[in-house]
């Protein structure tokens, strides 16, 4: 970037900047923005322009809306092979957990990953996360989970943090281990955690490769009580942790997760009221995945009252991953948590934005259009952000600033 491009005036436009608690979006029309630095210095009305930036170089936006770059708090992005046979299969009326009981499903996803070496991987995953860029996505959380073993697991998280590098986005690691009991440890999943906690989660944290920890805690996945345990060992690594919670059965999951001040739980869809108390107390945040209860024909959806009554943010993310929600349309996901759980189109935009980014840990420098932010900003040609949650299958024009 020039020195004169490190003093930017973005003038002539609309902004949904987010910085609202509900009800709103803290839409400025006519505004500007003062970007010194990658930083945002000063919002507003631009009649109402501070003199001392009347000299910057400006840049007019004919008109248009600048919103946050988009979060995607909540993705398997990394991995190899592709499970459209699973796909078949479920129309013809098997379950997810059927078919994961008869060796597809995560294990399945776990070979394939297994198999691939580096490039491979990087190549694959660019492909999904440009994807995601193009819809208008900056910041994306990347979990492990289908290499079950140290070296892939590594191998994974490594990919992840050259995505960032190569593509200029911000990416958060979760490292994912206990994300299914590998084949080798079959019905030994006690001794698997042990290898987790005394093997594989510390050398991923040890190299760098871990911002926060997760378990799939399911009747499928781990047990309460093994998830407990990586969750200690991820507190004795100062690692912050989240949670595949309460998807097909309550686990009781997200009020433990709680008790560890867990930065969220996603899925939800069996949570009950005491699991969502002790989120609102913990300020952990709720992330749905409309995309999985789409296209696995789930009929249960998430208790979206219950949370709007105890007051836990709602995140809402593509949970992009080859067996349960193989999309990486961020903005598709918007839609969907509107017309499939009923959010307003307010809360909508927020989850995608401000309350993902507290899904991360980002809440303090992503997700708004305010002073002492990262300018990490997107410019979208429609009339209304309205549109972003009407529109499926058609996304409006969207650029970097």
């Amino acid at each position: 970037m020039s020195a004169a491009q490190q003093k930017q005036v973005l003038k002539n436009c609309h902004l949904a900047s987010m910085q609202n608690a509900l009800p709103g979006i803290g839409i400025i029309r006519d505004g500007a923005i003062v970007i010194q630095e990658r930083v945002i210095k000063w919002v507003g009305v631009e009649s109402e322009l501070p003199q001392q930036y009347a000299s910057w170089q400006d840049l007019d936006l004919g008109g248009r809306w600048v919103l946050p770059a988009f979060i995607d708090c909540h993705t398997h992005l990394v991995y190899g092979g592709d499970r459209s046979k699973e796909f078949e299969q479920r129309l013809q009326g098997l379950s997810y957990a059927q078919i994961a009981a008869a060796g597809g499903g995560i294990l399945s996803t776990v070979k394939e990953t297994r198999k691939a070496d580096f490039e491979q991987l990087f190549a694959v995953s660019s492909t999904r996360l440009e994807q995601m860029i193009a819809l208008g996505v900056g910041s994306v959380e990347i979990k492990s989970g289908y290499g079950l073993n140290t070296e892939t697991e590594i191998k994974m998280l490594q990919v992840a943090r050259t995505l960032a590098e190569r593509l200029r986005v911000q990416v958060v690691t979760s490292f994912l281990g206990a994300h299914a009991v590998p084949p080798e440890f079959a019905s030994r999943a006690d001794c698997y955690v042990d290898l987790v906690i005394g093997e594989m989660l510390p050398e991923a944290a040890r190299l760098g490769l871990v911002d926060a920890v997760d378990v799939f805690c399911e009747n499928i996945g781990f047990s309460l009580a093994q998830t407990r345990r990586i969750f200690e060992k991820a507190a004795d690594l100062a690692l912050p942790v989240r949670l595949h919670a309460e998807q097909l059965s309550n686990s009781h999951g997200a009020g433990m997760a709680a008790e560890f001040g867990a930065l969220s739980c996603d899925h939800l869809e069996y949570l009950d009221s005491a699991g969502a108390k002790a989120m609102a107390d913990a300020g952990t945040i709720a992330v749905l995945l409309p995309g999985a209860f789409y296209f696995l024909n789930e009929t249960r959806k998430p208790p979206v009252d219950l949370l709007r009554e105890h007051g836990v943010p709602m995140a809402v993310a593509t949970d992009c991953n080859p067996g349960s929600s193989p999309t990486t349309n961020l903005v598709l996901m918007v839609n969907m948590a509107c017309t499939l759980f009923g959010l307003t189109v307010d809360e909508a935009l927020l989850s995608v934005t401000r309350h993902g980014a507290a899904a991360l840990g980002l809440h303090k420098t992503f997700g708004q259009i305010s002073p002492g932010f990262v300018a990490d900003l997107r410019v979208w040609d429609f009339d209304h952000p309205v549109q972003l949650a009407y529109s499926f299958g058609q996304v409006p024009d969207c650029e970097r600033v």
